[in-house]
């Protein structure tokens, strides 16, 4: 049997006395795509800083390929292969689109510099739909288009683990339409992905299996389809009326 790319084991992260995490396990295994809900407050955000390193758990371990990765910083963290986006846009303001995704060739897990960086910085602009716009400076443009070049910067490092922290919150139809694509494109292409998403749509259209948080705990984990209907997940989100 395979090792499973990532492994999340008996996490736990407590602030004082309020625990976020608590001893939250799963895998995910190398290509998939993930969906990690749960109603806000549930712990979600918090056990993507725990993966990407804006974290330290209080306990347990986090696993990449076999190899113990919990509380090492973010930035060694992308330098082995974890990227992400965040809940709110953080881009580099007062650098140009193209350089805020060469930032990323350059720090990421392939440390690409000079021509091959400032190709493919071209080449993923043109992917998430912004060519034609790469000097444009980045304070310039609207927070979707910002959304755009989070996502072009966190796949210039070329990670082995993709976190999408709401990515397509905010968007309207027509842009959920194309980022919903975006993302089955990405996934077709071997990348394995971890996505909290609040659109129920984008979790049915395109996540197999999902894991469930409420609480800082796991509630349910499995084929997504199946953990949607679970009468314990619609009392997370609606209450105890509609389970």
């Amino acid at each position: 049997m395979s090792v499973p790319l990532l492994t999340i084991n008996r996490v736990r992260k407590a602030f004082g006395g309020l625990v976020a995490v608590n001893d939250v396990s799963f895998e995910v295994a190398k290509g998939e795509l993930l969906g990690l809900i749960g109603p806000n407050g549930s712990g979600k955000t918090t056990m993507l800083n725990l993966i990407s390193g804006a974290l330290s758990p209080t306990s347990g371990n986090i696993l990449l390929s076999g190899q113990n990765i919990a509380g090492r910083p973010a930035h060694k963290l992308a330098r082995i292969g974890v990227a992400r986006t965040f809940q709110l846009v953080r881009v580099l303001p007062s650098m140009s689109a193209l350089e805020n995704v060469i930032a990323g060739a350059v720090f990421g897990h392939n440390r690409l510099w000079g021509a091959e960086a400032l190709a493919l910085a071209r080449v993923l602009l043109e992917r998430v739909g912004l060519k034609g716009r790469e000097e444009v400076p980045v304070a310039a443009m609207t927070y979707i288009d910002q959304k755009r070049i989070e996502l072009a910067r966190a796949l210039a490092g070329n990670p082995h683990v993709l976190l999408l922290d709401e990515w397509l919150a905010g968007l309207n139809p027509s842009e959920l339409r194309v980022g919903i694509e975006l993302i089955r494109e990405i996934s077709e292409q071997g990348r394995t992905i971890i996505m909290v998403e609040h659109v129920m749509d984008a979790i049915r259209s395109l996540c197999s299996r999902c894991v469930v948080m409420n609480s800082g705990t796991k509630i349910a984990d499995g084929r997504s389809a199946d953990v949607l209907a679970d009468p314990d997940v619609v009392r997370a989100y609606l209450g105890d009326d509609h389970a």
